[in-house]
């Protein structure tokens, strides 16, 4: 089994405060650049089980969408990139101590996460959709319908918070495999998994053999993706998004996205989505 099949989820002031959070001890220079520059090198936390953005390919090598681009910003900056791996809650704690300079994971900006962290140029543009049964929806047509269905996810998501919203009965995972998450949905255990589009146009057309399919028409909450970084590490933030900007001018964000969404996901998509639901 591959290891990495997998389903699922500005700049400010150049000062932080102190780390007691308090302005009587004083301001604390921004060195996250600094850092980076005078070590060389990077370090980039990842899960290496979201396909396509993170996971591993058949030659057991680390690959994906969010993981090559780091790797190209890490060219464009002249540092290595050296990544780390843990499951999302282990990323933005990994950032938050200091253990890893930035997360790479299809990360958007959820209005709790955003009061510490913040987003890089988006690389990535899509929406939200669901997976469910083949044989019959699931027994779902919309959203309201997700009332009394199982749920799967992994816990702490937006995604997994909408679904409860509705009235869904929440199904956990750690880390599990896309086939364990999509069989568990074709046979009754769960119901529904509500993630982003493209992940989930990838990961049914990986595995044709399991009976799921994405919801059609039931299409919700446009969004983007990047980078996650503690906030006021501005400079940092500055370097790789002055990085982005230069590879999607010169196309390189585009054929790494083609290479693995055989689409161009680093623009808007021409799809309308009208529909916004949050997760309060």
């Amino acid at each position: 089994m591959k290891k990495g099949w997998v389903a699922v989820l500005l700049l400010g002031s150049s000062l932080v405060l102190a780390a007691c959070g308090t302005a009587t001890q004083g301001a604390a220079k921004d060195t996250s650049w600094t850092k980076v520059e005078q070590a060389g090198e990077m370090t980039v936390a990842t899960s290496g089980t979201l396909f396509p953005a993170s996971y591993y390919n058949d030659q057991n090598q680390l690959t994906g969408y969010d993981v090559e681009v780091a790797k190209e910003v890490g060219k464009h900056l002249d540092v290595a990139v050296t990544f780390k791996e843990y499951n999302v809650d282990g990323q933005i704690a990994s950032i938050d101590r200091g253990e890893a300079d930035f997360a790479a994971n299809d990360f958007g900006l959820s209005k709790e996460r955003a009061e510490k962290f913040m987003l890089s140029t988006p690389i990535k543009y899509s929406f939200d959709s669901m997976i469910v049964r083949k044989k019959d929806d699931s027994g779902i047509k919309s959203l309201a319908d997700l009332k009394g269905k199982k749920a799967a996810g992994e816990p702490n998501t937006s995604y997994m918070r909408i679904a409860e919203k509705y009235g869904a009965t929440p199904v956990t995972y750690d880390n599990a495999t896309n086939d364990q998450y999509l069989t568990d949905v074709a046979n009754g255990r769960t119901d529904v998994i509500l993630n982003d589009y493209y992940l989930q146009k990838m990961s049914v057309a990986a595995l044709p053999n399991i009976p799921v399919k994405i919801l059609d028409g039931v299409f919700f909450n446009a969004n983007h993706s990047g980078f996650l970084f503690v906030k006021g590490h501005d400079e940092l933030l500055k370097k790789v998004n002055g990085a982005l900007k230069a590879m999607q001018e010169d196309g390189t964000l585009a054929t790494i996205s083609k290479g693995y969404f055989q689409t161009n996901v680093s623009v808007k998509p021409d799809k309308v989505i009208k529909e916004t639901v949050t997760a309060d």
